[in-house]
């Protein structure tokens, strides 16, 4: 007898994304529909399946234990319709499809400005949706499908996915106007002895890369300080709550204006973040992938090749298919 309400990947999708959230709100915030529309939605897929899979109360949102068994499954289907598409763009070899593109936020905002306008001259048929997430997060939903494509820190854990290197990004030392330092453009390692650091949250990438070169340099990082965004970092070094080490993009793109802060470079010692194109090894348009970092890599070098350093001769790491 047929299903009179089967379920759609659309509701599946709506799991998927309250499951990540554990949040309603921020759920229908990333899928652009109302909160009352999503909580109907998920209804409709609890009572086509008929099992509770989300449970809500005042501690907030939980996975039942049918809905941490079904979760898998429900993105396994996901993907699953992912690469028929992804098939299906490959087969019209026009590449219509929309592609997922995971970006951290303490670099897309800098990068894809200078990238997106000459990318889509390139590829007039192409269409991308970017997602920022901290890295671990992106990593985690380019294994499971969510996304396609994910510009990621290297290195990583390269298992079943294509990593094409890109760039190199260096790291700059930032201190207030009225720093005893200021004024200097380089910098003695030794002078950064006993400095007060500023960092982001541990979820970035830059902190791990922040925190082990202060315990080099004997820097302290302040913990009661930990900026959310770039933007919050260089506010509290202008309000000289501390100084702190900003990507050279983020410097390019947003301090190309004069303001109470100035930049300055480590003599002989160079901090740096490596950044890579990352996608599933059996994706079904991994050679369009592999043409879409090459694009990317050389447009990166045209537009900001005085901020940071290309990969050398683009060479791939991990899986090859």
């Amino acid at each position: 007898m047929r299903d009179p309400n089967p379920p759609t990947i659309r509701q599946l999708q709506y799991f998927d994304a309250v499951a990540r959230h554990l949040n309603y709100r921020s759920a229908a915030e990333e899928l652009a529909i109302s909160q009352p529309a999503l909580t109907a939605q998920i209804s409709a897929l609890e009572n086509g399946l008929k099992v509770a899979l989300l449970e809500r109360s005042r501690s907030g949102t939980h996975l039942t234990p049918e809905g941490r068994e079904l979760l898998p499954h429900a993105r396994e289907v996901i993907a699953a319709m992912r690469t028929l598409r992804e098939h299906a763009a490959v087969a019209s070899e026009g590449h219509q499809a929309t592609y997922r593109l995971g970006v951290p936020p303490t670099l897309g905002p800098y990068l894809l400005p200078h990238v997106m306008p000459e990318l889509h001259q390139r590829h007039s048929g192409l269409k991308l949706y970017v997602r920022e997430q901290p890295h671990q997060i992106l990593l985690q939903e380019l294994r499971s499908g969510a996304l396609d494509l994910a510009i990621l820190p290297l290195p990583l854990d390269a298992r079943g996915l294509v990593v094409q290197a890109m760039f190199t990004e260096p790291l700059r030392y930032v201190i207030p106007a009225d720093h005893p330092l200021a004024g200097r453009s380089v910098v003695r390692p030794r002078q950064l002895r006993g400095e007060k650091v500023l960092t982001l949250e541990a979820q970035h990438h830059i902190h791990s890369l922040v925190k082990e070169a202060c315990a080099n340099l004997g820097a302290v990082i302040q913990r009661d300080y930990e900026g959310t965004s770039l933007d919050t970092l260089r506010q509290m070094v202008v309000m000289g709550l501390g100084t702190a080490f900003l990507p050279a993009l983020y410097i390019h793109s947003e301090m190309h204006r004069p303001e109470a802060l100035h930049v300055c470079d480590l003599q002989g010692m160079t901090l740096t973040r490596e950044h890579g194109l990352a996608w599933r090894a059996g994706a079904p348009s991994r050679h369009f992938y592999r043409r879409l970092s090459s694009d990317i890599i050389d447009i990166v070098g045209l537009r900001l090749g005085k901020a940071i350093s290309l990969a050398g001769k683009y060479k791939s790491r991990g899986a090859r298919r």
